[in-house]
């Protein structure tokens, strides 16, 4: 089994206890906080059989590597996901649903990818897929920001990006890659079949290769001064719009 982690925030440590409050080993709550948002989260806790222990602010830091605590953190043991994208890709097709991924190349920042990942969940996306080398790992920061969103999108990191991107095509899923000099517009693309939309790190974007693999480009229409959108922004531009044509 592996080692217990830790969660930290009031949303990321409040979804584990509605999804998987059996996982919990003990809740850490800063004990000079009473206002009502700390005793609603206490009343869910005990609510859940949670152990429950008071810890100062200092100690809760130390606990998540983080000041970011809000006053709540928890140690965890792992649960149970699907355990490959392949094991994923399989279970949609026998259920007859139409992937939707959201393919991250160069997002090494945790505070992107923890919006992404709540942005994915937000819009019914099926899995994150980033390549090992070029992108963050799930921590406590990116947890946090996830909102416990780290919890139930699933998350594949990948040795060879361009390959994993091939296997999808042999799956027939449309790769389609964001880039400013794109012809087409996201609103323009067919997003209602199997697709992995690809977005780069803000500023450097999709590294070339890549690029080349891509089946179809799109781009974000820009109509202010600013020539982009946060890595995140994106991602949330472009599902929300293939959950709209989606229905």
């Amino acid at each position: 089994m592996s080692s217990p982690k830790v969660l930290f925030g009031f949303h990321a440590v409040g979804v584990r206890l509605k999804t998987a409050p059996q996982s919990i080993i003990e809740i850490y709550y800063e004990s000079s906080r009473r206002d009502a948002r700390m005793r609603q989260f206490i009343d869910r806790a005990k609510e859940a059989g949670a152990r429950l222990i008071e810890a100062d602010s200092l100690r809760l830091a130390k606990l998540c590597g983080s000041h970011g605590h809000q006053g709540v953190a928890a140690r965890v043991n792992e649960v149970a996901q699907v355990k490959s994208l392949d094991e994923l890709l399989e279970q949609l097709e026998a259920d007859g649903i139409a992937p939707l991924l959201l393919v991250l190349d160069g997002v090494t920042d945790p505070h992107n990818l923890g919006a992404c990942l709540r942005v994915a969940d937000g819009a019914g996306a099926h899995a994150v897929i980033a390549p090992k080398d070029h992108a963050a790992g799930i921590n406590a920061t990116v947890a946090k920001v996830a909102s416990g969103a780290a919890e139930t999108m699933p998350y594949f990191m990948v040795t060879n990006l361009a390959r994993t991107l091939n296997e999808l095509k042999e799956r027939n899923i449309w790769i389609i890659g964001t880039s400013d000099d794109a012809d087409k517009t996201v609103y323009q693309a067919d997003l209602k079949g199997p697709v992995a939309l690809v977005l780069g790190a803000e500023g450097p974007g999709m590294r070339q290769l890549t690029r080349k693999t891509c089946d179809d480009l799109i781009s974000i229409p820009m109509k202010g001064a600013v020539e982009s959108l946060n890595v995140s922004v994106a991602s949330a531009v472009c599902l929300y719009e293939a959950l709209r044509q989606r229905g």
